[in-house]
């Protein structure tokens, strides 16, 4: 008997793995599926019609219990993340503060994107002529809101 029950048991945490993490027809599901449907089959061979029907009952009883318990809302607030993430876009105009023609130094490799610092401002900018390192010293080309694009400098 305690077969069917490790069986039985098994099955129900896999459908409980299935319904929960891993949506969809998945081998979590199939052998939750297979686990029970083989507990319910070994308790009718092995014990017998008459407990068999009771196996089952309890097992549906069980199944329905288990997976109504891990949907209430409760149950997932105990694990769900509760910090709040604090962040702003930025949505200052840049145009007031950064010109066309300004110079800078990137703070990361623009690829094409990434940080740049011109006038004492850090801001992200785009490359318009492929890759720039870091370090390197940069020219604004354009700026249009929040968005500045830039070329490297090179001395003439």
């Amino acid at each position: 008997m305690t077969v069917v029950i490790i069986l039985i048991l098994l099955g129900i945490l896999l459908f409980v793995i299935e319904f929960l993490l891993v949506p969809g027809i998945t081998i979590a599901g199939i052998g939750g599926l297979v686990l029970t449907v083989f507990g319910v089959y070994k308790a009718f061979n092995d014990f017998g019609s008459g407990t068999g029907v009771w196996v089952l009952i309890a097992t549906l009883i069980v199944s329905v219990f288990v997976i109504a318990m891990s949907l209430r809302a409760r149950t997932w607030s105990r694990l769900m993340l509760k910090t709040n993430i604090k962040g702003t876009v930025d949505t200052a105009p840049t145009d007031k503060e950064i010109k066309a023609g300004d110079m800078g130094s990137t703070l990361t490799r623009l690829a094409p994107m990434g940080k740049v610092l011109v006038n004492d401002i850090v801001r992200e900018a785009k490359s318009i002529e492929g890759y720039i390192d870091e370090h390197s010293d940069i020219e604004v080309v354009s700026v249009e809101g929040t968005r500045i694009s830039v070329k490297p400098f090179k001395d003439k």
